[in-house]
């Protein structure tokens, strides 16, 4: 009998991946396809829907082909996408979001602007939007930890009704990118109601009441995209995994290479994507080894994009020491181009023997990184702050290189910690940590994150995370499973355990101290260069 097998889509910052899984969760065939951004101007980032939707079908008619699947046998297919906003008009056509002042720019040259119709989630144009909401003080806030951030979509909304007035009076559909894919592969205008609690200050409360916050979208100006039912931002709102409409439309089918009809998934939010396939993952020995705590108490990391390799691979590649570390890199690679975390790990193992330390941590602990070198989503919530370093010396040498990474890498773990601290202050229990993404595969990453945590770190041994998830909500849409629960028992897998070490406990307590005061500082230096 022939295996069902399920197809998951991500659409991530620089790229379209699709996976084809079997129901257990094993992935048989990958691929993925590049996709353009374009930065017009400084805070400005812009993407064309053509270009991702072009890239999406041809990613998964892709991977079809190599899986040697029958699409007789491709059950479900679910998309993940991050939390960019797409607008289109009322024949589904692109409508421009480039400001005024760049079109026609040197920057905007390779392509026509009207092509542009997506303010990507790491766009900033909104700041003033984001301060004039924020000072409502609108209970809506609450639910966003009392700030909105400028990467979410009322601000970004309000940007567009203030700056581009005839984009506004274009436009007919409002979609976060994970709905638009949807909307694309059905007809169907229903959204997600991941994308709308998380991006759009949406309300769903545990009674399973839902519903568009009126006073908030009167309160900020937005009024009119209410009418008509909010047919332009949200009518019909649904749980990931619910089929959307009757599935694959014909066009879409014939571009992908499957079935008209094939189930499709409500979308996801693409972190929340890699909560799916990897919060139900167990650990490898069972519940007698390592039992589980209540789901509520596990904290999924999603180390993709937009957490950390953006800051890592900046502070890298802009040491002068780099050309000689990719070089060395390479050469231990024989001749083939090799990953320099792989060399900056090793090096830093010899640093530290040769100067007999007992951890690799204590490397930098003179050498202090505060990584928000562009704005701090969480917990702050506050686009104003800048990246910090201290301990800076004359030295530009392969050393520096590899202790400059280190503290940046133990940054980023104390900001897990900051988001944590606030966490238990609203009542919440962290006990361990999933992780999964690109930098989950860095043994550096994940143990400084154990230790700097004190919790353990569970490393699900499927590493594609995201993909699995997307997957398990076609594999819900196909109605296979009982329920998106089922779904995530069956494919997500055995895990490992990375446990934190104690001995290191004291340091990285010392070193946070260090981390939450240059907060403070930051804060009066810019008090005491305010201008009035």
């Amino acid at each position: 009998m022939e295996v069902a097998h399920y197809i998951g889509v991500d659409v991530g910052t620089s790229s379209v991946r699709a996976a084809v899984v079997k129901q257990d969760g094993k992935i048989i065939a990958k691929a993925s396809e590049t996709i353009r951004i374009w930065n017009p101007d400084t805070n400005f980032y812009l993407q064309s829907s053509d270009d991702i939707w072009n890239a999406v079908t041809q990613v998964v008619k892709t991977v079809v082909d190599q899986s040697g699947v029958d699409k007789d046998f491709i059950h479900g297919i679910g998309f993940d996408a991050t939390c960019s906003l797409v607008i289109l008009d009322d024949e589904g056509k692109p409508v421009s979001v480039c400001p005024n002042d760049a079109k026609g720019s040197e920057r905007m040259h390779t392509f026509n602007e009207q092509e542009c119709d997506i303010i990507m989630w790491m766009d900033h144009r909104a700041e003033e939007e984001a301060k004039f909401i924020n000072s409502t003080k609108h209970d809506a806030l609450k639910c966003v930890g009392g700030q909105m951030s400028l990467e979410m979509q009322p601000p970004k909304l309000l940007w567009l009704k203030r700056n581009l007035p005839d984009s506004w009076t274009k436009a007919c559909h409002f979609f976060d990118l994970p709905d638009f894919l949807t909307w694309k592969a059905t007809q169907s205008t229903s959204r997600s109601l991941c994308s709308l609690v998380c991006k759009w200050s949406y309300h769903a409360d545990n009674q399973g009441n839902q519903e568009w916050n009126q006073n908030f979208y009167k309160t900020i100006g937005l009024e009119d995209l209410l009418e008509n039912d909010a047919a332009k931002i949200g009518t019909s709102v649904q749980s990931p995994g619910t089929p959307c409409g009757n599935g694959l439309c014909d066009s879409a089918a014939w571009a992908m290479g499957l079935k008209t009809g094939t189930p499709v998934g409500t979308s996801i939010v693409d972190a929340h994507s890699g909560v799916l396939g990897c919060v139900g993952c167990v650990p490898e020995g069972g519940p007698q080894v390592f039992p589980l705590p209540d789901i509520m108490s596990r904290m999924v990391l999603i180390c993709g994009t937009s957490v950390c390799h953006m800051i890592i691979d900046e502070l890298i590649e802009s040491h002068p020491a780099y050309s000689e570390a990719q070089k060395k890199a390479n050469h231990l690679h024989k001749g083939k181009p090799g990953h320099i975390h792989e060399c900056l790990n090793q090096w830093l193992n010899t640093y530290a023997q040769q100067e007999e330390l007992p951890f690799v941590s204590h490397l930098a602990r003179d050498y202090h990184i505060y990584p928000d070198f562009y704005g701090n989503r969480s917990p702050l919530a506050d686009p104003t702050m800048k990246g910090m370093k201290c301990g800076m010396t004359l030295s530009v040498n392969l050393r520096d290189l590899a202790i400059q990474y280190l503290a940046t890498v133990q940054a980023l773990a104390y900001g897990t910690r900051h988001i944590i601290d606030e966490m238990k202050k609203a009542g919440h229990a962290v006990e361990v940590i999933y992780m999964c993404g690109g930098l989950s595969k860095n043994p550096l990453y994940v143990e400084t994150h154990a230790d700097v945590l004190g919790l353990p770190v569970i490393l699900p041994c499927e590493e594609e995370s995201v993909l699995v998830g997307s997957a398990v909500l076609g594999a819900c849409a196909s109605k296979d499973f009982g329920s998106i629960q089922d779904a995530m028992l069956s494919m997500c897998g055995e895990g490992k355990i990375i446990s934190p070490s104690k001995s290191q406990a004291g340091f990285h307590d010392k070193k946070y101290r260090v981390f939450r005061k240059m907060v403070e500082d930051q804060y009066q230096y810019q008090e005491i260069m305010r201008i009035d």
